[in-house]
């Protein structure tokens, strides 16, 4: 049985920083595209970020470009999203997922398992 189970969620000030992790068991992920979403509450669910299954390329939301960096440890089975200089719109509950059959998700219907998430709150 596949699980994702994400942590580093928390409470922090605007402009402080979160890491994020995702830990993966059940399957092999070494071959997996691995990516974030985040939900705000009365929003739809969005695409934050996503990391090919060699690491070598990643792709972000324009909205977290140059603040998050996504990252992959395939021996550990866990993937990372640092979160550096938080504003209070990041504030929702993130999501990890794993693709097995898209090279670039972006999009959650390309994804086939999902976390249950971490509340991430920034306070003004």
């Amino acid at each position: 049985q596949v699980q994702l189970v994400e942590s580093g969620g928390g409470l922090v000030q605007a402009g402080g920083s979160l890491r994020l992790s995702c830990a993966a068991s059940g399957r092999t992920f070494s071959r997996d595209a691995m990516g974030w979403f985040r939900q705000a509450p009365g929003k739809e669910r969005e695409f934050v970020a996503a990391i090919s299954w060699s690491g070598g390329s990643t792709y972000y939301a324009d909205s977290v470009k140059g603040r998050f960096t996504i990252s992959r440890d395939n021996a550990k089975k866990t993937v990372y999203l640092q979160m550096n200089s938080l504003k209070p719109e990041d504030t929702a509950v993130y999501y990890c997922a794993v693709s097995t059959v898209v090279v670039a998700p972006h999009e959650d219907w390309e994804y086939d398992y999902w976390g249950q998430g971490t509340q991430v709150t920034v306070s003004s």
